[in-house]
């Protein structure tokens, strides 16, 4: 009889040295609250392509081609690189429009904040017609720009101007306002100031709203007069407001065009002749028009306000995190 010898089963020893592998996970659909994000995101993506995205995508070709007009219909303007921008700084009008740029820019900021933070401390003392004043003094910003600058143009006559005619009364002699290169730049920023000034205005005494009342009451009580007020509480809790209004009035002081070509159309003798307008000269001003160092000079606006973007974008991250 013979006996078979089983041999006993013995489990595999698992390789301990293998990488361990995941399932496979199933995809994840979108769920409805992503859809619904991607359907309001959709149209605000399409208008930031279409209406700044495109437009500065073409303006960028344009000032980097010769183009005529003939090249707006055949779309044959041929390739030059940076020869536009070379033409731009190479012009005689380049260093005088570029100091009309920023002479008007930092002085109708320095007015209308200066001007606009004084009046919103005068209002914010909730007195008889602060409102009613308040919305008066609103009036030059609801004003469309070719009714204020036109109005302007007829108190600055030289002739028949109201301003001219209240200095004859007191007897100095009338001045050329828009026609005289001393005044020209004056009388364009004197305007735009005045334009600018509700802006501040409104952004500023909201920014006073969010200051608690509570501090000036302890300030007043520790004997803090109303100036060691201001610049101990208002003007550093009003920074961040500051901050803001100050950028988006040199966005709008750096594209100002309307103003200065209505009223002196940059002259006389390119005394009042800025980026804007000198960017307009260039593209539709002449027979001949010069669409590539028109819009080279329109770049190098953006470029300013981009920068000044960025700037703002550093300190406020830097503030945020102190």
């Amino acid at each position: 009889m013979s006996h078979t010898t089983q041999v006993p089963h013995r489990r595999p020893v698992p390789d301990r040295t293998a990488v361990p592998t995941a399932p496979p996970r199933a995809r994840r659909r979108p769920s409805s609250q992503q859809w619904a994000a991607w359907a309001f995101l959709t149209p605000v993506t399409l208008y930031l392509a279409l209406f700044y995205a495109y437009p500065l995508y073409r303006n960028l070709d344009l000032s980097l081609r010769n183009y005529t007009v003939r090249s707006f219909v055949q779309g044959d303007a041929p390739f030059t690189g940076l020869a536009n921008y070379r033409t731009v700084f190479d012009d005689p009008t380049f260093a005088p429009a570029l100091f009309h740029t920023v002479v008007f820019t930092a002085v109708c900021l320095f007015f209308q904040y200066a001007i606009g933070l004084a009046l919103a401390v005068f209002f914010n003392q909730h007195f008889r017609l602060s409102a009613t004043l308040r919305a008066l003094f609103l009036v030059p910003w609801l004003l469309p720009l070719i009714v204020s600058a036109s109005t302007w143009s007829w108190m600055l006559n030289s002739d028949s101007g109201v301003v001219n005619a209240a200095l004859h009364a007191v007897g100095i002699d009338p001045v050329n306002w828009l026609t005289s290169p001393s005044w020209s730049l004056t009388s364009v920023i004197t305007a735009n100031i005045w334009i600018g000034v509700p802006f501040n205005l409104v952004v500023l005494y909201s920014g006073l709203q969010s200051i608690p009342a509570g501090l000036y009451e302890a300030a007043a009580l520790d004997g803090a007069g109303a100036w060691r007020r201001f610049w101990s509480i208002t003007f550093p809790l009003l920074r961040p407001v500051s901050a803001i209004t100050l950028l988006l009035g040199l966005v709008y002081t750096l594209k100002v065009f309307d103003i200065i070509w209505i009223m002196t159309k940059g002259g006389p003798a390119e005394s009042s002749t800025t980026f804007a307008t000198w960017s307009y000269q260039l593209g539709f001003g002449n027979l001949l028009p010069a669409f590539g160092p028109g819009a080279a000079v329109g770049n190098l606006l953006v470029i300013a306000a981009l920068v000044f973007g960025l700037v703002y974008v550093r300190v406020q991250r830097k503030q945020a995190l102190t």
